[in-house]
């Protein structure tokens, strides 16, 4: 049974669609059999993929719902090993529909069920906020990956997602672990992105990943183009560390 593996943060814009985006296909490139759930209804993921959200039939909404069978929810990608559930225009009402329903906050959870045999990996890339779909993304989850930007403010907002974390752990998911903070947008020249990443490391030793995501233009270009940036551009070096980034996590065993 694969890992379902969350990427969250309640910051936005701090490279969780990136990294959502190209760690799955990193994985897949190395034949590891992953699905990508797009859970924002912004739907980045399933844009930066290169998919017209309102061409996309069925998708999260569907699984979650019930309103189509599993495997039509289901879409193909350019790279064999990895697939996606988009999100669909109708995703935006999703949290209102679930305010009145019964054990809300594992929807997502029973709804992948099935779905965890299939896959080594299923990632969710969540909202930038603590709604329904974050809380039930994080419910559904083994372990949950946090990008962390090197800019400021970016240490205060990440004190906000591990209050959020204690709480899911004590209320809803006792199992789920942190895999590991994910340093992004690094710029080596500038010296406040080397002391929110020195400052980082100091406080959390152990579950910060290595690998760092630099600021990359190849890397922000991709998602204009539909693609992963490994198919946009494999030298580069947001789409050398993605792939760096996958082989830390296979190191690590999961």
């Amino acid at each position: 049974m694969g890992y379902v593996i969350s990427i969250a943060n309640q910051k936005g814009g701090v490279g969780k669609t990136t990294t959502s985006v190209n760690i799955c296909a990193s994985l897949a490139a190395v034949k590891r059999k992953c699905l990508l759930v797009d859970c924002d209804p912004q739907g980045n993921a399933t844009t930066g993929l290169g998919f017209d959200r309102l061409n996309i039939e069925n998708g999260l909404y569907d699984l979650i719902f019930g309103t189509a069978p599993e495997d039509e929810t289901i879409t193909k990608t350019i790279l064999s090993r990895m697939q996606l559930i988009g999100a669909t225009a109708n995703l935006v009402g999703a949290e209102i529909e679930m305010h009145s329903m019964d054990q809300k906050e594992t929807l997502l959870r029973r709804s992948l069920h099935t779905l965890r045999e299939r896959y080594d990996y299923i990632f969710l890339d969540c909202p930038p906020s603590v709604g329904f779909l974050t809380v039930n993304a994080l419910v559904a989850s083994d372990l949950i990956i946090i990008p962390l930007q090197c800019e400021y403010y970016a240490l205060e907002g990440l004190s906000q997602l591990l209050k959020t974390l204690k709480a899911v752990k004590r209320r809803l998911n006792p199992t789920l672990k942190l895999a590991g903070i994910l340093l992004t947008m690094y710029d080596k020249r500038n010296n406040l992105s080397r002391q929110v990443a020195d400052e980082v490391r100091a406080h959390f030793k152990k579950h910060v990943f290595r690998t760092v995501i630099p600021r990359n233009v190849r890397l922000s270009e991709s998602p204009s183009y539909g693609k992963p940036v490994l198919l946009y551009d494999i030298h580069c070096k947001g789409a050398q560390s993605y792939i760096s980034l996958a082989k830390e996590l296979i190191k690590k065993g999961i």
